[in-house]
């Protein structure tokens, strides 16, 4: 039986705490299979099409809050990702590279675009048989679309070399031109640049620093075979004519015909097995409506659909006090129901009620789930309530 058909049968999907609990156990087991080396998770639900699960600059502060939580002198990071800011992966590799020296990417599923560029920095990184990166050409929007910047300059190249050739331009292409602006152009062609070079700079600085002989020949290696190594991968990574698209899967074969060096984590069958584990519970997970989960071995911050924290104002108490209003807050995480209280200056604290908090992160009162309130904030002001 495999491992989502165990879950399903012993029906963890249905018992939030029992698979966070679960999600927990992988994760130690994960880590001490590999010597005691600090796990965290950074995970976008691949799925949800509809929410902001890409790497973006609202990750930062989770993102730096569990790694907060870590006091090893290693980690290995689990990533699951569609892609995002090549500019926040720069963030956040410098925020673990300050902390840690040595640092591993695991990728159980996909870590796609922005999330290969981030394995770049990794000193080490370990994929499985369902494991997939992907390019790297950057993404724009333009007229509601969104596309590869490598298509549009690809796109450009294909129309000079057919004016070149023919020695006029197609009137088919004038409606096409002239919604591009030479700003747009240069702006793609900054966003490649940027990509490739992250990932030339890393390879060679992290990735390569062990790279002492050529295996072949057991020549030394020089700073100029790394740099000519880590351009070769770069290129290839960022070469859209050859992927064809941005969504392509890249497989363990695939980057090793690259001469990017890949460990197979299938060949410990115990490794293996735990981050197999860890993966089916963190697609489980997603499934209760979370679409983003920074976790450790022993805390987390869940991103999820806000559907259960309405604003209920209530009537102001006798006494002229001033306005009051509660919010009930349903955690999705362990069906925890608790009130907050917004109230002015003076009002007091319902029998039952919690203050409401000071920032905007409530965590649940049993399992530690963390709800965002910013925008229950947000409509506290539209009533008159500056909390």
């Amino acid at each position: 039986m495999g491992f989502f058909s165990e879950y399903l049968a012993s029906q963890l999907h249905q018992d939030p705490i029992r698979l966070l609990a679960e999600r927990k156990l992988q994760l130690s087991r994960i880590s001490a299979l590999r010597g005691g080396r600090d796990i965290l998770v950074y995970a976008g639900d691949i799925n949800a099409s509809d929410q902001p699960t890409q790497i973006g600059y609202e990750d930062l502060l989770p993102f730096g809050d569990q790694l907060a939580n870590l006091n090893g002198k290693a980690i290995d990071i689990i990533v699951e990702t569609p892609g995002g800011y090549a500019e926040v992966v720069e963030d956040i590799v410098r925020i673990v590279r300050n902390k840690y020296s040595d640092f591993a990417i695991i990728v159980p599923g996909w870590a796609k675009s922005a999330g290969t560029i981030l394995a770049m920095a990794a000193d080490e990184i370990l994929m499985g048989p369902m494991s997939a990166l992907g390019p790297i050409d950057a993404q724009m929007q333009w007229q509601g679309k969104r596309f590869s910047a490598g298509e549009l300059l690809d796109g450009m190249t294909k129309i000079k070399d057919e004016v070149l050739a023919k020695g006029f331009l197609s009137q088919a292409y004038i409606p096409l031109l002239q919604g591009i602006s030479p700003g747009e152009l240069q702006r793609a062609e900054n966003a490649q640049q940027f990509s490739q070079t992250l990932v030339k700079d890393w390879l060679v600085k992290f990735k390569f620093k062990n790279w002492h002989t050529h295996s072949s020949t057991g020549a030394p290696v020089t700073e100029e075979d790394k740099k000519q190594r880590a351009e070769d991968i770069a290129a290839l990574l960022c070469d859209h004519a050859k992927w064809l698209t941005h969504g392509r899967s890249l497989k363990i074969e695939d980057l090793r015909k690259m001469k990017l060096e890949i460990a197979d984590y299938s060949v410990n069958t115990a490794l293996a097995e735990a981050i197999r584990r860890y993966h089916v519970l963190l697609q489980m997970t997603f499934q209760l409506g979370h679409f983003k989960i920074f976790e450790t071995t022993s805390s987390q911050i869940v991103r999820s659909v806000q559907k259960n924290a309405p604003v209920f104002p209530a009537l102001a108490p006798p006494g002229g006090q001033g306005s009051m209003a509660e919010i009930e807050v349903l955690c999705p995480a362990c069906g925890t129901q608790a009130k907050l209280q917004a109230s002015q200056p003076g009002t007091p604290l319902k029998p039952g009620n919690l203050n409401f908090p000071v920032e905007n992160a409530f965590p649940c009162p049993k399992c530690g789930f963390m709800h965002d309130l910013a925008q229950v904030r947000a409509q506290l002001k539209t009533m008159g309530l500056g909390v």
